[in-house]
């Protein structure tokens, strides 16, 4: 049977019980009905690996008892950035969590010129709840035991501004480079548009600020597609693949 994982926001004791917070108590309870004494696994994004054990229950509240710690799953050598157009749909959601599957680092959602999706004020904030839900769930899921930087949604002259990554790459279909091994780098960011693409205005910027254009392959990919197969070259040339 497979062992439950389960985030926790909040830092985690070495030793001793403690009581889960409200919404953790309630999976735990009520949607997986752990009995006393299952014994499952949590982390809390610090990189450790927590056995822990359900000893006490009430209606609302679960308390576990830590039986052992030890390192988690070690992060790729490879710091990776990805900055994605936000883009309509649960697109970006399946973005999001098989880029958490993959190893990213960061993740910068982008607004842009053609994309369709307009957030701001509260509905905003909702969304970042959302992703950051979907980006914690994709951890408990893979094994990760330190959650990807989810950033504020930005414009991309804000993003190139401060971008600062060792290897720089802007993903335009009808480019004529490709991926070439180089030396090592320690980090790399990936530009990818939304469902419309970027504009050749925004194209141009990032060639400015130093991004190289990238062609995957002969075939148009889509945006929830150019993000798994780019960061899946990455984690191959240069990180844990």
């Amino acid at each position: 049977m497979r062992i439950s994982r389960l985030y926790s926001s909040l830092t985690l004791p070495r030793s001793g019980t403690f009581t889960l917070d409200e919404g953790t108590s309630h999976y735990l309870l009520k949607v997986l009905r752990s009995p006393l004494g299952y014994r499952f696994l949590m982390f809390d994004g610090s990189g450790l690996e927590f056995d822990v054990e359900l000893s006490e229950a009430t209606k609302k509240s679960a308390t576990v008892t830590v039986h052992s710690v030890r390192e988690g799953l070690a992060e790729s050598p490879l710091q990776s950035h990805l900055v994605i157009g936000i883009s309509k749909g649960d697109r970006m959601d399946f973005v999001l969590q098989k880029a958490t599957e993959l190893g990213v680092s960061r993740i910068t959602p982008l607004f842009t010129e053609h994309g369709d999706v307009k957030l701001s004020g509260d509905r905003l904030e909702k969304k970042r709840h959302h992703w950051h839900g979907v980006i914690r769930s994709a951890c408990e899921q893979c094994g990760r035991g330190v959650l990807p930087e989810l950033c504020v949604p930005q414009r991309l002259d804000q993003l190139l501004a401060s971008e600062s990554s060792q290897l720089k790459f802007v993903l335009y279909p009808t480019s004529d480079q490709s991926l070439q091994r180089s030396d090592t780098p320690t980090s790399a960011c990936l530009l990818i548009g939304p469902e419309g693409g970027l504009s050749q205005t925004e194209i141009d910027s990032a060639l400015s600020a130093g991004f190289v254009s990238l062609q995957l392959g002969p075939r148009v990919l889509r945006t929830e597609t150019a993000p798994l197969a780019a960061l899946s070259l990455l984690q191959y040339l240069w990180g844990d693949f």
